[in-house]
């Protein structure tokens, strides 16, 4: 064989033999960042696993370190809108479980804008992700109430409000039939005059559509990242719709109530601020009933 022959098949092979390595580098590196993306993936779940249970127990606390532990995967191109969109979760929830413990309005505001900011942000990388767009709603929504009792005078009510109902009117033209919308319209429509569509009955109607669009969904296994809570939310907000409508039905409320805690035992509004205003609105309902017997003289 002449030496030019060999000469080429020694380039040949070289040449085959660089593309081979370089072909194996690639993929070594592409599934180095795979690898590195479901251990992300799975460290974020863990945590918002972690988050869900904080609200429930109310605990704003670990719902505010949780929020932090969030932050490094916001990095992380394929996990930044849903690490976003339970980031502002942690917030907004916090929140709400600060008016239940009567916590300082300025604070909640602070959680409410703070969790704007993640979900717009979520929206923004996503414009079809209407649960983010739906948690904008429900702080705007709660940022006009905490106002008000704040300031009941002051013109930024106003300007939430008319922000308000342009997120409800997006955010229905988008997903109409998504059961955490429901939920978040229950409060706005309860406290809208029958005459303007709202009132007691429609909210009680919202909720129960939405209930029945969450069990419909219902799956046996799905992805925490992807907003799928709801029917404990929708349960609760029946069980004390129940309670304070002008004419209260005191076992639905109870039923209700018992139902949501039958999916979160460890729901600490439910189980120990609802239930027991339940309990007290029976004794006295038993109480007003009871006849007075007099003793004769």
């Amino acid at each position: 064989m002449c030496r030019r022959n060999v000469a080429t098949r020694l380039l040949t092979a070289s040449g085959t033999w660089s593309k081979a390595f370089l072909v194996l580098l690639v993929s070594a590196t592409m599934a180095s960042g795979a690898s590195a993306t479901y251990r992300s993936r799975e460290q974020a779940k863990k945590i918002v696993v972690q988050i869900q249970r904080a609200d429930y127990e109310g605990d704003r606390v670990a719902l505010k370190r949780l929020y932090g532990q969030l932050a490094p995967f916001a990095e992380n191109k394929e996990l930044a809108t849903r690490v976003q969109y339970w980031r502002g979760f942690a917030l907004w929830r916090s929140a709400i479980n600060g008016f239940n413990d009567k916590v300082d309005p300025t604070e909640l505001q602070e959680d409410l804008k703070q969790a704007v900011d993640e979900f717009e942000g979520a929206a923004k990388k996503d414009p079809d992700f209407v649960d983010a767009k739906i948690g904008v709603l429900s702080c705007v929504g709660f940022l006009a109430y905490s106002v008000r009792q704040q300031d009941p005078g002051s013109a930024r009510i106003q300007e939430l409000i008319a922000q308000a109902r342009q997120l409800w009117k997006d955010a229905q033209a988008a997903a109409p039939e998504n059961p955490r919308l429901f939920w978040v319209l229950g409060p706005m429509v309860w406290n809208t005059p029958p005459e303007r569509g709202g009132g007691q009955a429609k909210a009680m109607e919202g909720y129960e559509k939405g209930l029945e669009a969450i069990r419909n969904r219902k799956t046996t296994a799905h992805d925490p990242l992807e907003p799928s809570w709801g029917e404990p939310e929708l349960l609760m907000s029946l069980a004390w719709s129940n309670l304070n409508q002008t004419t209260p039905d005191l076992n639905a409320a109870e039923q209700y109530a018992r139902s949501a805690l039958e999916l979160v035992p460890y729901w600490h509004y439910v189980r120990d601020i609802l239930m027991q205003q339940i309990r007290d609105a029976k004794r006295k309902k038993t109480g007003e009933s009871t006849p007075q017997i007099h003793a004769i003289d």
